[in-house]
């Protein structure tokens, strides 16, 4: 994620309820057509139409239709952030392994099916070099909450390696996950089940039950 003071530069976080609504709004039409037509045949224009608003007033927040991928993506980080902060509260990691390995994965699975929208913005910010902060960063932030969940499971283990681990897991599901996204429902559900036992299989050795 993006620094607060940087994200501003790119786009307007609006404060009142009214404006953050049209912010939000602007957001979902966006998502809705990256996905219809992708993000390349997407106009500013097009966006506003949908949104039900002027382009002025999408101009307000957004100086640019790279402003609007940047908020959505940002956005989306947000929610996944919500999401694998609920995996590592104190209560949910006291689980074994396969069971930890399992609720991450569907998780994001779930989030992916409940957001259209996601599968196109997470697959295309990987093709624009000014998202690619944004993704490592939230990459980052995952392996550290993996490594307290390391840390639980293995105390023995230095701190460093257990990072790594966190850090390799983390990077070889990611990679995986674009895989998945690239064709059906069939072959994503395969993608998925083999990144589970890849990863069981791999972190066995370093934290068994």
């Amino acid at each position: 994620m993006m620094p607060h003071d940087q994200s501003e530069i790119i786009w307007r976080l609006p404060q009142q309820a009214r404006s953050r609504k049209r912010f939000n709004q602007i957001l979902d039409a966006a998502a809705e057509l990256f996905v219809e037509i992708g993000y390349d045949s997407v106009t500013t224009d097009e966006i506003a139409a949908r949104a039900n608003t002027s382009v002025g007033g999408l101009y307000r927040f957004f100086p640019d239709k790279l402003a609007v991928f940047h908020a959505l993506l940002d956005r989306y980080l947000n929610q996944l952030r919500e999401l694998a902060a609920a995996l590592h509260t104190d209560e949910a990691i006291q689980v074994s392994l396969d069971t930890y390995i399992n609720k991450l994965v569907d998780g994001f699975d779930q989030f992916v099916s409940a957001n259209p929208g996601f599968r196109t913005v997470f697959v295309q910010s990987r093709l624009i070099s000014t998202t690619v902060a944004m993704n490592v960063a939230f990459n980052q932030e995952l392996a550290q909450q993996i490594t307290i969940y390391f840390a639980v499971r293995n105390p023995t283990l230095e701190q460093s390696h257990r990072e790594l681990i966190a850090t390799i897991s983390v990077e070889v599901a990611c990679t995986l996950d674009i895989l998945a996204l690239s064709r059906d429902r069939t072959f994503q559900n395969r993608v998925l089940a083999e990144t589970k036992k890849l990863l069981i299989a791999y972190l066995q050795q370093y934290f068994p039950d």
